[in-house]
């Protein structure tokens, strides 16, 4: 394809990097304008924006696929099948594991991002039955695990009962009948539960899971359902304090039946808490609202693990046999951040996780950049940024963060309620200029009636959202136990288990952020000189196809032949710079056409010593047919001579002997006939008497006579024979 083909020459519509002038309302403009035109996906460099149109658009089809497979990732139009192409090719080629990071709002259409990615790579890398097993399966992820958010729990409960019998999940016919179920609109229009069901199922089976797996799925999720069931009613102990207890046995009875434990045992788990102080352990009574939220995070905890295990079950599947692995591709679909009117615990744990991504972005994108720069030795002007660490240091420090006082809260005695939550907050966070309250305005005199009385807000980076407290016993608690007698069940903190679970993330995470590649500020490409001399040294005769001085002078004699404006490159200690994708790709046309002249010498030297080496092959051929034919005439010439020579043998003597025995035989021819005539005339006188001998009768005496005279003795002789025998 040729360079003004390319989208980087209309700036102001297909690459966002070289809009000019760029202001805030120009960058707005053009995605408007570009949406209007269906045009969601603008380039940013490399990196690619998405607009969710909120609509099916024909632009995922399979010639489309085609159309992006092995294209320049800036000489096609903007779309998510670029930067999947981009990877995979860079992973191929170069051998380097790929992650493409997926980041935004929720509902901004980030998961069907990543399904799109997932089935581009899917359609154009290699075939093999392996392969498209393994392909198949990835796909097939997707609607196990989103079926599972909602159809899961539907479905199992208006499971017809030809799958499952109801006296196995011991389920009622009607998802009405269970409070989870009951709390929204069981019906959303447009969805049919019970084919989405089906279709989840189908992908587990090609998956792999087992029949057994997937009844044991189903079973726990039963368990969840009908925990929301289990009703409680309060009494009073002889000491005063309120109690709780089981209003209807027979549901716990059932879960109890389902997951193989003592109906007492999960009854004293529900209606009691245990406390560890030391070397003491103190069971107290819940009363009915603490029971409830212990049922509730019962519940919560069974079906997150549940996930927990799906995830775990589906990457058993689908991972690569040990000793084979070679290359990884991640597709990162990051948490959108939340902002809602009443905001939870879960919005607080996604923002927080939020954050901490935005903390590796800025780390990524602006201070190792400005670092890089310095190390490199590059002129530039440095860029302000907003460094939020310190609202992460805010949520997760281990002395005295948000989640550190909620673990606080949780394993301090006496009466634990949300007001005593916030009541610490305000004290540790009175002067955090992130953190907001109420009675932390009025300390600093600020009047603000959009933040109600029993609320905190806290200062993302992304806005200001406003946080209710938790009830430590809903978001807290360790989790209920067995009490004193009997297996207990001992959760982690949810400190520490959402901690762990960002932590282990993030870890995994910084792993591949070595082949991560963003949109950077300044220059948007750079290499170690190294790599980029072993990739463009075709592009000068000096450097090609052997460089003796350093890699760096060699960079720097291949830029200079090129003839790009100095303002787009600079060079670094270690590395080279290219400000504009433009210049990048204007090299990158370069390589690809100097790679088509040498591919062209590769198989014009190959075919001029193919040719050389046919026509040797010919003619050491010719020259051994040839001898192989003229021996062969030769030894047919001379069978055919010695054959002639012996006719011509055989005629001489043949005369010879003739000529000799021609002179013998003139000398007694007359004899010689007359012998042969006169034998061939008895032998016809002999037939023909033979022939024509008398009757037998005694009387009759005729007898033929002599044909020749010189018979007339023999015949005579003959006669008197044949009358003496009759």
């Amino acid at each position: 394809m040729e360079a003004t083909d390319s989208l980087l020459d209309a700036a102001a519509v297909g690459d966002l990097v070289l809009l000019d002038p760029l202001t805030e309302e120009s960058l707005l403009h053009t995605l408007q304008e570009r949406f209007r035109s269906t045009d969601i996906y603008t380039y940013i460099g490399n990196v690619v924006i998405s607009v969710n149109p909120y609509r099916s658009l024909p632009i995922y089809t399979p010639e489309k696929v085609q159309e992006y497979h092995n294209c320049n990732f800036f000489a096609v139009k903007p779309h998510i099948y670029a930067i999947a192409d981009d990877a995979y090719r860079s992973l191929r080629d170069r051998d380097r594991d790929q992650c493409i990071l997926i980041t935004g709002e929720s509902g901004a259409g980030k998961t069907e991002a990543s399904k799109l990615v997932m089935s581009y790579v899917a359609a154009v890398c290699s075939k093999g039955e392996e392969v498209d097993k393994v392909k198949e399966q990835l796909l097939q992820s997707n609607p196990v695990l989103e079926g599972g958010h909602r159809g899961l729990g539907v479905a199992t409960a208006e499971l017809p009962p030809p799958s499952h019998p109801p006296e196995q999940l011991k389920l009622r016919q009607d998802c009405r009948h269970y409070g989870y179920l009951n709390r929204e609109s069981s019906c959303l229009p447009g969805v049919d539960d019970a084919a989405n069901f089906r279709a989840m199922q189908d992908a587990m089976r090609v998956i792999g899971f087992l029949p057994a797996e997937v009844t044991a799925l189903l079973e726990v999720t039963a368990v969840v359902l009908k925990l929301g069931n289990v009703q409680l009613s309060s009494s009073y102990q002889a000491s005063g304090m309120e109690a709780c207890s089981i209003t209807e046995p027979q549901e716990l009875q059932e879960i109890c039946e389902l997951i193989g434990l003592d109906p007492g045992t999960l009854e004293r788990a529900l209606c009691s808490r245990t406390v560890k102080a030391r070397d003491e352990t103190v069971l107290t009574t819940l009363s009915v609202p603490q029971g409830y939220y212990g049922r509730d995070a019962l519940a919560k905890n069974i079906y997150s693990r549940l996930f927990d295990w799906l995830v775990n079950r589906i990457n058993t599947s689908i991972q690569v046999k040990p000793g084979k692995q070679r290359k990884v591709m991640g597709v990162l679909d990051i948490y959108g951040f939340e902002i809602f009117q009443d905001n939870g615990f879960e919005q607080f744990i996604i923002n927080y996780c939020n954050e901490k991504l935005q903390q590796i972005f800025i780390l990524m994108t602006l201070k190792e950049e400005q670092e890089e720069y310095v190390r490199e030795g590059i002129q530039w002007t440095p860029v302000e940024f907003f460094d939020n660490s310190i609202i992460c240091n805010l949520i997760e420090n281990s002395k005295c963060g948000i989640l550190a006082m909620l673990d606080e809260e949780c394993l301090r005695p006496g009466v634990v309620n949300e007001d005593t939550f916030l009541t610490k907050l305000n004290q540790l966070f009175a002067t955090h200029k992130h953190y907001e309250s109420k009675e932390t305005q009025n300390a600093r005199r600020v009047m603000d009636a959009s933040l109600p009385p029993q609320c905190f807000r806290i200062h993302h980076y992304a806005g200001k959202v406003c946080q209710r407290p938790w009830a430590p016993t809903s978001t807290l608690s360790p989790g209920p136990d067995g009490g004193s007698q009997g297996p207990r069940v001992h959760f982690p903190t949810l400190r520490g288990s959402c901690g762990a679970g960002v932590e282990k993330g993030l870890e995994a995470l910084n792993r591949l952020m070595e082949n991560v590649r963003v949109r950077r500020a300044g220059y948007a490409f750079r290499q170690l000189y190294g790599p980029f001399l072993e990739r463009y040294k075709m592009l000068s005769p000096r450097t090609w196809p052997r460089w003796a001085g350093s890699d760096r002078d060699g960079s720097e004699v291949l830029l200079a032949e090129q003839a790009f404006p100095a303002e787009e490159l600079a060079f670094g200690h270690t590395k080279i710079f290219i400000r504009s994708p433009r210049t990048l790709f204007d090299l990158e046309r370069r390589r690809q056409e100097r790679v088509a002249q040498l591919a062209t010498l590769i198989q014009k030297t190959f075919r001029g010593w193919r040719c050389r080496t046919r026509y040797q092959l010919m003619r050491k051929s010719q020259i051994v047919i040839s001898a192989w034919f003229r021996g062969h005439i030769q030894k047919h010439k001379y069978k055919r001579m010695k054959q002639s020579a012996l006719i011509i043998q055989a005629y001489v003597r043949g005369w010879k002997v003739r000529r000799a025995y021609r002179r013998y035989f003139r000398a007694e021819a007359s004899a010689r006939l007359a012998n042969f005539i006169y034998r061939r005339l008895v032998q016809k006188f002999l037939v023909r008497l033979g022939r024509n001998l008398p009757p037998l009768l005694v009387m009759d005496r005729t007898w033929p006579p002599a044909p020749y005279k010189f018979l007339a003795d023999a015949n005579q002789e003959l006669r008197s024979i044949f009358y003496r025998w009759k």
